[in-house]
């Protein structure tokens, strides 16, 4: 390797640090979990510099619905928009760093996205956690600060993975060329996915150590194509995007929705803050227990979030999701997947709605508010 950087110390002396190669590919690894500001989340987003909790290393992917483990990635972390980010490491002198690990990159991702639940992420923090003797919601807490709404932390993690919003990270001290073109292609084509590679080099000299990040892979397109993130909607500006694409029966359904939701939770909604898709849902929180009741969203879909509270629900009364997922079916007409109801917010187009089904959708969620209640020992919903 060449180059090098400088020093000057205190005494005027000036010290040469050379670049120098890492003993081994699982040194590297270890630094980043020891310090994950080497993933240079500063250069990632320079607007909203993107912090990073480590979930796990050597983290279990599944290929099939509750299947174990087929491969491990190298790291998972969360940043603090929820969204998963799956680095995995490689020495330059590697030569699977060139194309193979690309295509063993994007089988870890689609099949994250498919058969990952937060659920087993969330387990995997916990595992880590009680390894170290902290409780995960101290650690969560350290990393979201005191006044974060945690729940909402792992739903988003849950509606992240729903959606593809993942982030790929290619870690080695020296990116090759061919590695870099693929990553720039990947990550121009690839939304709401972002695909990167990360330089890390090492400089050594008079017992010091330096470590160098570099982000590659953004693209002026790539970024033209995201544009700003975590931008939170507002009813203005959702309703502004509604009204250009879809009918004024949809759009007015809409905002009767808003003020319904608003209705039977006693709470404004919840804003979305998505890139290219806005949205608002309707939450109940009764203590400090929280229900996802339903989301709206600018593309002229609704999705019903009920099943995603199951396993709480299960332990209030155990048929209580699926029961009113059969209810959706009778009551709506809409038939939900029972993994898509339990692990994601099923979707259904807001015509489905219209004209008739409206008023039942909202008995439906009349009635589980009101059940909710009386479980909780609350007043019921008139």
């Amino acid at each position: 390797m060449n180059g090098g950087i400088y020093l000057i110390q205190e005494n005027g002396e000036l010290v040469e640090m050379t670049e120098q190669a890492y003993d081994s590919e699982d040194l590297l690894q270890r630094l980043l979990a020891r310090y994950p500001r080497l993933l240079a989340g500063d250069q990632i987003d320079s607007a909203a510099p993107r912090r990073w909790l480590l979930i796990s290393r050597e983290a279990a992917v599944p290929a099939e619905e509750e299947g174990p483990g087929r491969w491990s990635v190298d790291h998972l972390f969360l940043d603090q928009d929820a969204v998963p980010t799956l680095v995995e490491v490689k020495r330059s002198s590697d030569t699977r760093i060139r194309r193979e690990v690309v295509g063993q990159m994007l089988d870890y991702a689609a099949n994250a996205v498919a058969y990952w639940p937060m659920e087993k992420i969330r387990a995997q923090l916990e595992a880590e956690c009680e390894g170290a003797r902290r409780a995960p919601e101290e650690v969560l807490g350290d990393f979201l600060g005191p006044d974060a709404d945690q729940e909402k932390f792992w739903q988003d993690v849950k509606t992240n993975l729903q959606a593809g919003r993942v982030r790929l990270v290619f870690v080695a001290d020296v990116i090759p060329p061919e590695l870099r073109r693929i990553v720039e292609f990947l990550n121009a084509q690839m939304d709401p996915a972002e695909v990167l590679a990360l330089e890390i080099r090492q400089y050594v000299g008079t017992g010091l150590k330096t470590l160098v990040p570099r982000v590659i892979g953004q693209t002026a397109e790539a970024e033209r194509k995201r544009g700003p993130s975590g931008t939170r909607w507002d009813p203005s500006r959702f309703f502004a995007a509604l009204e250009e694409t879809r009918p004024t029966e949809e759009v007015a359904l809409a905002e009767n929705l808003l003020a319904f939701g608003r209705e039977v939770s006693g709470r404004e909604a919840d804003w979305g803050t998505g890139k290219d898709r806005g949205s608002f849902t309707a939450r109940l929180i009764i203590g400090d227990q929280r229900f996802s009741l339903f989301s709206v969203y600018t593309t002229g879909e609704f999705s019903l979030n009920i099943g995603w509270s199951n396993e709480k629900l299960s332990s209030i009364k155990a048929d209580m999701s699926e029961r009113y997922r059969s209810e959706a079916r009778s009551r709506l007409g809409t038939s939900f997947d029972r993994v898509r109801w339990e692990r994601g917010w099923p979707m259904a187009k807001l015509a489905a709605l219209l004209p008739d089904n409206a008023d039942a959708f909202k008995q439906l969620i009349r009635d589980f508010v009101s059940e909710i209640r009386q479980l909780a020992g609350g007043s019921q919903v008139e």
